[in-house]
């Protein structure tokens, strides 16, 4: 898959924007603060229904303005499909795919990228919840439906997280804890889908990542993750590992760590045990990669891991190649990785780059060059 063109409307610094794509590598050069990330950005949204810059959709809106419309023209195998969304101040995001309405959360059912920033090196050092994200958001797209299955946990999670706050203020009553074990029996069924899910998928990943890893830095530092899962008592990786996955069915753990942390629960008022406090260990070499790994490690380890993800889109995609974005990348890279690098997503169908300085990226990857001057798109080089 690949996108022939792109459409922005009161979308960040851009009133309006239109680019045509091509496939293959195309690279996009300006300063910083010209807008050349906020239109990859644009496409990672339609992929991840997220910015991998901000948190809120509301960023994302033109200031002034009260919506912004993303609009894509992908093309695989001959075949072309119009994707659109629109992000509003006041009002639910609406979606399209060739003019008819979608639920919004059925957007990654359409348009598949693998977007690799400098704020990705949050996935080593950075806290549980940017891996949490990280694996969400490569299941959505792999399986679409999960997005409705994480959207109702996350309402189950609050409902129930309101209920244990109410319990513990006015003191528990039989009522509230009969109510309390319905939503225990709800957020045991979604919970152990996401959970099951992600552990799926950190097996899966093991080896393309062993091999971006070996690839980026030219050696084997023996990459791996190990998931930490709270309903196992692993929420750090100071708890031992265990060799073996629990024979126990993942909902009968659920429900016995819900049943051991219920006073807990009742006095802090929260739920202490699900997919929503689980992490993922990063070792290298057998050593927790935060913490150890240095700059260097940890910048190769992030990278790894989004290649890694991007060649599991590829193997099971209906869709073809997932579009390839690297944001602002090649500057963090000496030149022998920058060369690895290239080597590395060769023959990927589209691989979109920004970079602020020309000679950052290897001519491999420069076969075509846009330049981005204060918000505006320009095929040719920009006099300043």
């Amino acid at each position: 898959m690949h996108v022939t063109h792109l459409s922005l409307t009161d979308y960040r610094n851009y009133a309006t924007a239109e680019i045509d794509l091509s496939a293959g590598a195309t690279l996009l050069v300006g300063r910083n603060g010209q807008g050349k990330t906020n239109l990859v950005e644009a496409i990672g949204y339609l992929s991840t229904l997220g910015s991998h810059r901000v948190s809120s959709d509301q960023a994302l809106i033109r200031a002034g303005a009260e919506a912004a419309i993303i609009r894509a023209r992908l093309q695989h195998a001959g075949r072309e499909l119009l994707v659109e969304v629109q992000l509003n101040r006041g009002a639910a995001n609406r979606a399209q795919v060739n003019r008819s309405p979608i639920k919004t959360r059925e957007l990654p059912r359409y348009c598949h990228s693998v977007l690799f920033a400098p704020e990705d090196l949050a996935l080593v050092r950075g806290e549980p919840g940017v891996r949490r994200r990280f694996l969400d958001e490569l299941l959505v797209q792999q399986t679409p439906r999960l997005a409705g299955v994480m959207s109702d946990y996350d309402r189950v999670l609050r409902q129930r997280n309101t209920l244990l706050k109410s319990a513990r203020s006015s003191g528990l009553r039989e009522a509230q804890l009969s109510t309390l074990e319905i939503w225990d029996e709800r957020l045991v069924t979604l919970g152990s889908e996401i959970i099951d899910e992600r552990s799926a998928l950190v097996a899966e990943l093991a080896e393309p990542l062993r091999v971006a890893y070996r690839g980026i830095v030219d050696a084997d530092h023996g990459p791996a993750l190990v998931p930490l899962l709270s309903i196992d008592g692993r929420e750090s990786a100071d708890v031992p590992v265990v060799s073996e996955i629990p024979a126990i069915p993942t909902a009968d753990r659920f429900r016995a760590a819900l049943a051991n942390q219920r006073r807990a629960e009742l006095d802090r008022g929260v739920t202490l045990a699900g997919p929503h406090r689980d992490d993922v260990l990063l070792e290298l070499n057998g050593l927790p990669a935060k913490g150890y790994a240095s700059h260097g490690e940890s910048w190769s380890f992030a990278l790894a891991l989004k290649l890694a993800s991007a060649e599991l889109l590829r193997r099971d995609s209906a869709g073809g190649d997932p579009v390839l974005i690297l944001d602002d990348v090649f500057a963090e890279l000496d030149r022998r990785r920058r060369e690895s690098l290239a080597a590395a997503i060769t023959g990927y169908e589209q691989v979109l780059i920004t970079a602020a300085v020309l000679e950052d990226v290897p001519d491999a990857l420069a076969e075509r060059v846009v330049h981005i001057h204060r918000g505006e798109i320009v095929d040719g080089p920009r006099d300043e």
